[in-house]
């Protein structure tokens, strides 16, 4: 009975938080247009070796999140046949978005299998605290490779170490092939990763003996049954695939700021504690009392003799070495750290185990710091609606924002005061669950329509849409990469540049970054240009210019 209710608050929980508003807003920056705008084209024209981008290769990326969309964007062209009128043929942003919320599912029930195997007790916490870990959340709403790394990754390293306290062989074919899948997902990061915090476990264990039993040679023959078929293919059909994908989309984004992401080496420190929302003080309690046992136990702390003991360490390498290997990197985003988050996530889960044998109260300080935390997330959902209408981007004191201090303020309270309760560690899940629900709904309900207007391409497709049924040229004049990515996908059809001399000999609609400047008017001498209308929310004029 008590699986059933687990299960059924699995899927309750997931069912809204990772696939609920998926389609709420346009896809936003410039990644998300992209990969979806691959994965169409590699539908339309049933390839799935290789991936391009206005019908030019695009190797920067391994397939998995493609082929997911494919087939996504499949189904819902089934869904859709029955419709008069599709615009998009079943590309859309729940399409798009659906394998993320997909794969982080997987994931999340995989943490719970994991846990009531090996862990018993601690499987619900587990899974829901990865669940509801904001960048859990955000990265399911987002049509990128992140969370299929994130996802194959961590089942990966699950299998590993179910394989290190039990010896199964079909835990380590698993560990295998689900790593064959992250290479598939974003490439060699993912076995060189797996194989660095394994190394460095096992040297803290002084067991290296089991370095060479986990090589067993039937699961390394399944590794590349997944990952050389597509390899291969793709490398037989494009001779660039080398030189892009590993040397300059790999090595060089590593080792060199080629691609313009550079970040101080400890941007993803608090980064990841925002990735960790509302959970955050407890994973700095969880490495808090850890490095305090370390330190009285001396060196026998790092040959730990408990299976508990083996599991902590495994979580905290795993976290500490993706943390400081992508700290490392010269090109940062914080989608790089995500991987990092469900190790976080079994680490608190563990100290709340800890806690609860224990029998342990939460001191006041805890309390009420871990209450004002859910507060300001509440207070943060319901305000970003107004800081996305705001230039530049910043919070004004208005009616809405006191109320939002007051709901955020009433939710710290009613947390704080739950948690200082005799049952405060056993309420201390649900009630934070509680707020994550309500901060995303909030989100989705209330900012979701000013994420839309401000950030994605998605409104100004639908205006161009609106003045032509028929496909017409598309060409921009000082628009941000986003807009043009978003532009491609939502007209399904490359846009031009003025910048870079591709003015269209024919008519065509003009999406202007500014007014009509002199370098403008230069470009558009002896053709005729009639004002359509205007963008404000994103500071865009939209022209029509006759042909030349």
């Amino acid at each position: 009975m008590r699986s059933r209710t687990d299960l059924l608050l699995l899927v309750a929980f997931c069912g809204f938080l990772l696939f609920y508003g998926l389609g709420a807003f346009g896809l936003l920056g410039a990644d998300e247009p992209r990969y979806a705008q691959v994965a169409r084209e590699m539908l339309d024209h049933s390839d799935w070796i290789t991936p391009t981008l206005n019908g030019k290769p695009w190797l920067e990326k391994p397939p998995l999140y493609y082929w997911q969309a494919m087939l996504s964007f499949r189904m819902a062209r089934t869904l859709l046949s029955a419709q008069t009128s599709n615009e998009n043929n079943g590309a859309t942003e729940k399409a798009a978005r659906l394998p993320g919320a997909v794969d982080a599912t997987i994931m999340v029930f995989a943490i719970y299998f994991f846990l009531r195997k090996l862990r018993p007790g601690s499987e619900l916490d587990g899974a829901l605290i990865t669940a509801s870990s904001a960048g859990i959340i955000g990265f399911a709403h987002a049509a990128s490779t992140d969370m299929p790394l994130t996802a194959t990754f961590t089942i990966a390293m699950l299998a590993w170490y179910a394989w290190y306290e039990n010896q199964r062989k079909l835990n380590l074919a698993l560990f295998y092939i689900f790593l064959a899948l992250g290479t598939l997902a974003k490439g060699p990061v993912a076995p060189a990763l797996a194989a660095l915090v394994i190394l460095i476990f096992l040297a803290a264990k002084r067991e290296w003996g089991l370095l060479l039993r986990a090589l067993w040679p039937p699961a390394i023959a399944l590794f590349f049954a997944v990952v050389l078929p597509w390899y291969v293919a793709v490398q037989l059909r494009n001779p660039e695939f080398f030189r892009v994908f590993i040397l300059e989309h790999n090595l060089a984004r590593f080792s060199t700021n080629v691609y313009h992401h550079p970040q101080p080496f400890w941007f993803y420190l608090p980064v990841f504690l925002l990735v960790l929302m509302p959970w955050t003080l407890w994973l700095l309690l969880a490495i808090v009392e850890r490095a305090r046992e370390m330190c009285r136990e001396g060196r026998q702390a790092l040959v730990l003799i408990t299976p508990d003991d083996s599991w902590e360490l495994f979580l905290l390498l795993w976290m500490i070495i993706l943390i400081l290997f992508f700290s490392a990197s010269q090109s940062k985003l914080p989608g790089y750290i995500l991987p990092a988050a469900p190790a976080a996530a079994l680490l608190i889960t563990e100290s709340l185990a800890a806690r609860r044998d224990q029998e342990r109260r939460i001191s006041w300080p805890l309390a009420v710091s871990h209450g004002l935390l859910c507060g300001l997330l509440i207070f943060a959902a319901l305000s970003v609606g107004a800081v996305a209408l705001t230039t530049p981007h910043h919070l004004i004191a208005t009616k809405g924002t006191y109320m939002a201090v007051f709901i955020g303020g009433m939710f710290a309270l009613s947390i704080a005061a739950t948690l200082l309760t005799r049952s405060g560690l056993r309420l201390l899940r649900p009630i934070t669950m509680l707020a994550v629900v309500v901060g995303v709904a909030a989100v989705i309900r209330l900012a979701a329509p000013a994420i839309d207007a401000t950030q994605s391409a998605r409104p100004v497709a639908e205006i161009i849409h609106a003045f032509s049924h028929e496909p017409v040229p598309v060409a921009l004049f000082h628009v941000g990469r986003t807009q043009q990515y978003g532009l491609d996908f939502y007209l399904n059809r490359a846009t031009q540049t003025y910048e870079t001399g591709q003015i269209p000999a024919e008519a065509h609609v003009l999406v202007a970054g500014a007014k009509i400047t002199p370098e403008l008017t230069a470009r558009l001498e002896g053709r005729r240009v009639s004002y359509l209308t205007s963008v404000p929310a994103q500071k865009l004029e939209l022209y029509w210019v006759g042909k030349l």
